[in-house]
């Protein structure tokens, strides 16, 4: 089977096999993805053309912060921000359309199709202003959405965002041959361990949830399907809409956050590069921006090193 470095980046987690250890004997399937347990309640909103949002909506404050995921991710994977962070602001973790407990279909994948859906999704909840704190493609679609949408977005939160890396017409191509919706249909338990993996500088025993999760769902059937659809959709929607260009347009105030070890971003494949230097470029062409590199992290920064992510997400929204 044939996988991109997004692959492996939408299958996320381990190095060390833990199959031969029996650690997966009881996985099983489930026949809806409401059927996967979230650590908060998930309420429902609708929005235009028959889309229904998930979300998990915990805490309170006179600010909200909207957590967007990534590719191939799902809300719950942002628990350990919200535990803490739900202390001092309202924190509302969406599932994408097309993503776990929201409503499947043939939906675009595009980020203007996404930051559309973030925008409906506060309107219809009579939310006029949020924090968008979003992780790698959900990086993206925070970006797309502040530019369209910038009396919605108060401060913007990228942790390890896709977006600031630039790609060839070549390496374009590449991505959308790499991942198809068969290839993340027909992904074997020992794929999806081994890979996701690279997501970490060292993975968490606590994040084997996400390899259990992945595995469940394959036996959700249509919905399923749909699932594996979107993710081909969303990986030609990153790529065709880049938004390095505009970032010099970001009014917003903006933290860039990344794990010193990220294995996924920069392309190491492709060029090459360090974490490091892509968040301190986004920096610079953001008018109104930091970054901030975190040891000991790779990709998924924000569930690994999550206490010290809360900490400078904290520090960073106490400045007006």
């Amino acid at each position: 089977m044939k996988y991109s470095i997004l692959h492996i980046a939408f299958l996320c987690f381990v190095s060390t096999s833990l199959i031969g250890q029996g650690f997966y004997k009881d996985l099983k399937k489930v026949e809806r993805f409401s059927d996967i347990e979230y650590p908060y309640p998930v309420k429902h909103q609708d929005v235009s053309n028959q889309i229904t949002v998930g979300y998990m909506d915990e805490g309170a404050g006179d600010e909200t912060i909207l957590f967007i995921h990534g590719l191939g991710s799902y809300s719950k994977a942002w628990m350990k921000n919200i535990e803490e962070l739900k202390k001092s602001y309202r924190c509302i973790a969406i599932d994408l359309p097309g993503y776990g407990m929201s409503s499947k279909g043939n939906y675009k994948g595009s980020m203007t199709f996404y930051a559309d859906i973030v925008k409906e999704f506060t309107d219809s909840l009579g939310i006029d202003q949020v924090i968008l704190c979003g992780h790698s493609m959900g990086g993206q679609i925070s970006i797309v959405a502040s530019l369209k949408y910038p009396e919605l977005v108060k401060k913007l939160v990228l942790i390890a965002p896709a977006g600031i890396e630039t790609f060839s017409e070549g390496e374009k191509e590449w991505f959308r041959e790499g991942i198809t919706a068969k290839g993340v249909m027909l992904t074997t338990l020992e794929s999806m361990e081994s890979n996701l993996g690279h997501n970490f500088y060292k993975m968490p025993r606590d994040a084997f949830f996400m390899i259990s999760d992945r595995y469940a769902i394959t036996g959700a059937g249509e919905e399923f399907y749909w699932y594996c659809n979107v993710i081909e959709k969303c990986v030609s929607g990153m790529v065709d809409e880049p938004v390095f260009r505009d970032l010099s347009k970001i009014t917003q105030p903006t933290i860039i956050i990344m794990g010193k070890a990220d294995a996924l971003i920069p392309n190491r494949y492709m060029h090459g590069g360090f974490p490091k230097d892509l968040a301190e470029l986004g920096a610079q062409m953001i008018p109104n921006a930091k970054a901030v590199i975190i040891p000991k992290a790779g990709h998924f920064v924000s569930f690994e090193k999550a206490s010290e992510v809360n900490a400078e997400i904290l520090k960073f929204l106490s400045v007006d």
